[in-house]
């Protein structure tokens, strides 16, 4: 039996290789839209990030995300990434 791949992409503030599931992307769509991209196929440049507080915390601080994508990431983005590590801590 063959063995499945597992895609691996990199954190933005961590800079460490995780499996592509245990991160959140983050896109800008080509109108120039920031989203929170759950499903992770969404058109348009993307960066990950790893779920949790500490990394959310340090990407807002130092506005990782508005480098990597190339525009200023609105605070709403980061609100719902947290609520999106408290919705999977209360799962775990």
């Amino acid at each position: 039996m063959r063995i499945k791949k597992i895609p691996m992409r990199t954190c933005v503030v961590t800079k460490e290789k995780c499996a592509k599931k245990d991160l959140i992307r983050i896109v800008r769509t080509p109108q120039g839209e920031v989203l929170v991209d759950v499903t992770g196929k969404q058109n348009g440049k993307g960066a990950y990030l790893k779920l949790s507080e500490e990394v959310i915390l340090k990407a807002q601080k130092n506005k990782i995300l508005d480098r990597t994508l190339e525009v200023n990431v609105p605070n709403e983005i980061y609100e719902k990434l947290r609520e999106l590590v408290s919705k999977k801590e209360s799962e775990e």
